[in-house]
């Protein structure tokens, strides 16, 4: 299962990404709000984790964004 890790503190993001890959997962980890919008529209996802604080455009902004455009991630 591919993931989209959206979060902009190193520590954090790089203890998640440990965490899921030892669950299996793959994980393509971005740093900023546009990144995350812009990796949603051209590679699937089964499931994003969001920084709500995200530089560049918040991650909530990053949610509404992908669903009006009907991507279902």
């Amino acid at each position: 299962m591919r993931i989209l890790l959206a979060e902009d503190d190193s520590l954090l993001g790089d203890g998640l990404r440990a965490g899921l890959r030892q669950l299996g997962f793959v994980v393509d980890w971005v740093r900023d709000g546009e990144a995350a919008d812009r990796e949603l529209r051209v590679q699937a996802y089964e499931a994003a984790v969001l920084d709500l604080g995200l530089p560049r455009k918040d991650g909530l902004d990053v949610l509404a964004d992908i669903r009006r455009s009907g991507i279902l991630t």
